[in-house]
């Protein structure tokens, strides 16, 4: 049986690979009149038969410099098109439908590069770990041991101490060591007094924490106990059931394991939104599937850097406020204003189709969380 997670990572990287387009620009001069990929006789730069470069570069600069070029355009494109997609996405659309594109990124590779660049950044928030009830031994037992030699600090110089003291009473020359003695007795003490509240701070923490290394009252330990104890419980008893409650029996894993099926999977948002795009569009001649791939890519595409953007800027307390209301706002404004450019509709046709197209998505994205959960859950 073919591992589905392997698949949906070769389908994502096949579609990366495809929207790589060729080098374009200077490509140095023809090398020795024939083209090196399909031996075609060559007399400028590219190849007019197959279009490669006729010069090959093989540096360690150039193969780095072919994969920014490759994946973004790193050569102005995207400054023209991230910016033309927030604030004008209908624009952006039409022109590239209409075959104006040299200018732009295109939209699967821009889609693409979104949505590493989101899970990229989403990876930084905290990975799975495997659960672990003693992941605080450690700690103790240093904590303890830390404890105990500086007991054994503080009763070595209180004992230095009582002899300095001692043989000060018969010989005054010994005194002057008695402030060095106090001084090492009270810094080893200030020592002890520090490792203890340590030890303590740890034993506090570790009496909080469940055997299974959850905090009480978390999602995660709500989850692992209704799962356990049979509140949630498969209604059918088949096999798929069973996998999943297994797997949500250990809620950390089961997170990581959906969001690394969402990533490899995102492209399937695409095929399952645009039949609903062209729903809109039903009775209207003049419009393709392509037509309504390009205006899905895109809109999708600013979904998810405005996820990006809102996830970054609700960690500041102060802007919670503007980042919920612009989580409200803001997708349905850009469908509205992608939809009327795109398609060249009056601000009515555009307003009612937003309503339904907002509709289409809780549809697409329900079929997209089911789908991810029996690819990431189910197997």
């Amino acid at each position: 049986m073919v591992d589905l997670d392997a698949a949906g990572g070769a389908v994502s990287g096949g579609l990366v690979a495809g929207a790589l387009e060729k080098p374009e620009g200077k490509a140095g001069a023809a090398h020795d009149g024939t083209c090196s990929d399909c031996g075609h006789a060559v007399s400028g730069n590219f190849c007019a038969n197959c279009g490669q470069p006729t010069h090959v570069h093989r540096t360690l600069l150039h193969l780095g410099e072919e994969l920014l070029h490759g994946v973004m355009h790193f050569d102005g494109r995207v400054w023209r098109t991230v910016p033309l997609l927030v604030t004008n996405p209908g624009r952006l659309t039409r022109e590239w439908v209409a075959g104006k594109r040299a200018r732009y990124v295109s939209p699967l590779g821009l889609f693409l590069f979104t949505i590493f660049l989101m899970f990229f950044v989403l990876s930084f928030g905290g990975g799975y770990k495997a659960p672990n009830g003693g992941a605080l031994s450690p700690s103790l037992t240093t904590a303890e041991d830390v404890v105990a030699k500086t007991r054994q600090q503080v009763a070595e110089a209180r004992a230095e101490l009582d002899a300095t003291e001692a043989a000060s009473k018969g010989d005054p020359a010994a005194r002057a060591g008695l402030t060095e003695a106090r001084q090492r007795l009270e810094i080893t003490s200030d020592g002890l007094k520090q490792a203890q509240a340590k030890l303590d701070e740890l034993k506090s923490t570790k009496a909080s924490t469940r055997p299974d290394g959850l905090q009480p009252g978390s999602w995660q330990a709500q989850l692992r106990d209704a799962t356990t104890s049979g509140k949630i419980k498969s209604t059918t008893g088949g096999e798929f059931s069973q996998t999943v409650l297994k797997k949500l029996a250990n809620p950390d894993l089961a997170l990581y394991k959906l969001q690394q099926t969402t990533y490899k999977f995102s492209f399937l948002l695409v095929p399952l939104s645009i039949p609903f795009v062209a729903l809109l569009f039903l009775w209207k001649r003049g419009f393709t599937l392509y037509d309504h791939g390009v205006f899905v890519l895109y809109s999708l595409t600013f979904m998810a850097m405005l996820s990006m953007a809102l996830g970054l800027l609700g960690k500041v307390s102060w802007l919670s406020g503007p980042v919920a209301l612009a989580a409200v706002f803001a997708p349905p404004a850009h469908m509205f204003a992608q939809l009327k450019g795109a398609y060249g509709l009056s601000v009515f046709s555009a307003l009612w189709r937003t309503v339904l197209l907002l509709l289409f998505c809780l549809i697409v994205l329900s079929l997209f969380l089911v789908a991810i959960i029996y690819l990431g859950l189910g197997h």
